[in-house]
């Protein structure tokens, strides 16, 4: 009896070994996503009052949760009945984030300025904006979030399907855990800043950390925009580059970096463009 019981500890205890190892190996190959997923995830953190930034951040991470609890057994189901059906959702969400970079540089380069109108209404509708900046960061989550499990699972595919499980769902967990603690930490700087000039009374070396803190904020939401819509478009254009063979072997002197950024202009420019006549489509059928 006890015997038995000591030998399903080793079992379990070699499983968790397993499971550690192959952690690490496909936290690796999602290294570069996860970057990314930063990128993406602060800038669409940031922009909100200070009082409103910790729990919009909760709630963002509360959605990223919840998407990877969907994400994490469609995958295997679908790896396990039709792992084609994998390859053409990565592609359908490579277009939504070239869709979204693209249109976030057309909208700086056209329609920065805004009638004094239409900055009213939206510090009259803080509320709302809140709720759709939170839903598009879920969505935008969601799509990382395919991309991280799909290339976690890839990472263990020959592994048994117990250590395939628990291998994804670690992953996915430091995932969520990891980047949006990283995210906190960035947009509560300010108040770090503002807590150590009042404690050191705007003296010394306290004083001076606590002022690049608050001065050093605003430049890093505004390079994490640059950077959260480049990485955007980045990783739009590696799931076309690694997903459509076509594609692969395209331009194949070109850097790879720079090729996917291509790509992801170019899928942006053709989503926005069916996105707008669609519209237009739309709205001269309702007339």
């Amino acid at each position: 009896m006890a015997s038995g019981f000591f030998a399903i500890l080793d079992d379990i205890a070699a499983l968790m070994d397993d499971v550690a190892v192959a952690s690490k190996v496909a936290t690796k190959q999602t290294a570069g996503i996860l970057g990314d997923d930063l990128a993406v995830n602060a800038e669409k953190a940031t922009g909100f009052l200070s009082s409103r930034e910790v729990p919009v951040l909760l709630k963002i991470m509360k959605g990223s949760f919840i998407n990877k609890l969907i994400i994490l057994p469609v995958a295997f189901l679908l790896q396990f009945l039709y792992p084609p059906a994998i390859k053409l959702i990565l592609i359908l969400g490579g277009l939504y984030l070239a869709y979204e970079g693209v249109e976030k540089i057309i909208e700086y380069l056209f329609h920065r300025k805004k009638e004094a109108a239409e900055v009213i209404e939206e510090k009259e509708n803080d509320e709302n904006a809140e709720k759709v900046k939170i839903k598009s960061a879920v969505t935008t989550d969601f799509i990382l979030s395919i991309e991280i499990v799909i290339i976690a699972l890839g990472s263990v595919l020959d592994k048994s399907l117990a250590i395939q499980i628990l291998t994804v769902s670690v992953v996915a967990v430091i995932a969520t855990i990891g980047v949006y603690g990283i995210v906190a930490l960035i947009v509560r700087m300010d108040d770090l800043g503002y807590k150590l000039i009042k404690k050191s009374n705007s003296k010394g070396l306290f004083n001076a950390i606590g002022v690049f803190l608050v001065k050093a904020l605003p430049i890093i939401i505004k390079a994490l925009a640059v950077i959260g819509t480049i990485a955007l478009l980045l990783v739009s254009g590696g799931i076309f580059d690694h997903n459509i063979e076509v594609i692969h072997q395209f331009l194949p002197e070109v850097p790879e970096m720079a090729k996917q950024f291509v790509y992801g202009i170019i899928a942006g420019l053709i989503s926005v463009a069916v996105v707008s006549g669609g519209k237009k489509i739309y709205l001269t059928v309702k007339k």
